[in-house]
């Protein structure tokens, strides 16, 4: 792979050994669909290292033996992209970034990233805004970026916003990010101009330990996405820019409860399509509704029945995605037993006891927030949610055994 920088637009051009589709970190395939695109309103001499990191983030799932960039990168991002994936990258040869003092949010208005926010009240907002592409159809209009960049401006947060049209190098399976990482390309960018030495991510308890988006449905502390001792973690470390998960330690009821409860309340939105509000058809607005229900104690308002396509995976068998909230909601919304997820109901013997470690944090993800910002995190975590007791981290590291 061989990558170009002009300003803030990418291009890149496979090696003979390269491949159009290939694999996420996740192990998700990804299909190319063209070897350009932009990210705006970021300067052009931000350090090597960080040029180099954000195309990573781009053009890793279709690299195969080698990269070679347009300018020298430390030997640090170098070693670090060998010992993770086994990549050759070069030319070599830049001193390495120091890391700077600020932390900032990668800010997408859901109430994941709304209770990172919370967490850490003063850290300004990275904003990441799809654009189209000057040469690829965009087969997702009803995703409503202008809304979520709205909704961010209202938050009265320090906030800047990035546009790119990155999620447009995906041919299949939909725009989207080649890696989850992409998102964080224009904060990587801005991080001298903003002086960060960490960015802080929504990923929450699912994400993080139990799977790195469900892909695994087990324990998973080696999640190769997340953690700071894996390859990605690692790689962002070399080139000054930690990843933070403020909220890498506590499940998505306590991710809402906190948004829910923060000053950034109205601004939640974790619906792509609605304009005035979710539009409550989607699978990721049932999803969500689930939880906001078991959350409020009460039952569910939702519009969507079980005849509907987004209904069906629950009407099957599991495992199911984010399974560890289904059996959270299962066992706290009244009246579920006469809900389309009734027949979620046949599989589990959730109760509100067996579910409860849900409802605190699981003191490891403190342990890894770099020192900068720990403290802080600590703090809010141990006041505002509590730490599990010894029996309720069991429960998450023998999750899916």
């Amino acid at each position: 792979m061989r990558v170009t920088w002009s300003g803030g637009e990418l291009t890149f051009r496979l090696d003979p050994e390269d491949e159009i589709t290939g694999r996420a970190a996740d192990d998700h395939p990804v299909k190319l669909a063209t070897n350009s695109c932009s990210i705006g309103g970021v300067p052009a001499d931000a350090h090597p290292d960080l040029f180099a990191v954000a195309a990573w983030t781009i053009v890793a799932p279709w690299t195969r033996r080698r990269i070679t960039f347009d300018r020298a990168v430390s030997a640090e991002v170098a070693g670090a992209l060998h010992d993770g994936w086994g990549i050759e990258a070069g030319p070599v040869g830049a001193e390495p970034r120091r890391a700077g003092n600020r932390l900032a949010i990668s800010y997408s208005g859901g109430a994941d990233s709304v209770a990172a926010a919370a967490i850490h009240p003063s850290a300004p907002f990275v904003h990441f805004r799809r654009v189209p592409h000057p040469r690829v159809p965009n087969r997702w209009t009803h995703y409503r970026s202008d809304v979520l960049a709205k909704l961010a401006e209202r938050t009265g947060r320090e906030l800047t916003t990035v546009t790119s049209d990155l999620e447009f190098t995906l041919a299949e399976p939909r725009p989207g990010y080649p890696e989850h990482h992409a998102v964080a390309a224009g904060a990587l960018l801005l991080a001298d101009r903003m002086n960060l030495g960490g960015l802080g991510f929504g990923y929450e308890l699912g994400s993080r330990w139990l799977g790195g988006d469900r892909y695994l449905l087990r324990f998973t502390p080696d999640n190769p996405m997340w953690a700071p001792h894996g390859a990605w973690g690692r790689l962002f470390a070399a080139a000054g820019v930690h990843i933070v998960l403020p909220v890498g330690g506590v499940s998505e009821a306590v991710t809402m409860r906190l948004a829910l409860n923060s000053e950034l309340k109205d601004q939640v939105r974790w619906c792509l399509r609605g304009t005035d509000g979710p539009c409550r058809t989607c699978g990721k607005c049932l999803y969500k509704e689930l939880i906001q229900a078991a959350v409020e104690r009460r039952p569910l308002d939702t519009p969507v029945t079980a005849d509907r396509p987004v209904a069906r995976k629950w009407l099957q068998p599991p495992p199911y995605g984010g399974q560890e909230m289904i059996e959270y909601g299962l066992a706290r919304v009244p009246g579920i037993e006469r809900s389309l997820f009734a027949k979620a109901l046949d599989h589990f013997e959730a109760t509100e006891e067996s579910t409860s470690w849900l409802d605190h944090c699981y003191p490891p993800a403190i342990e890894e927030i770099p020192e900068p910002w720990r403290t802080e995190a600590a703090a809010f975590l141990t006041s505002k949610v509590g730490l599990m007791t010894e029996a309720e981290v069991r429960q998450v590291e023998t999750w899916g055994a």
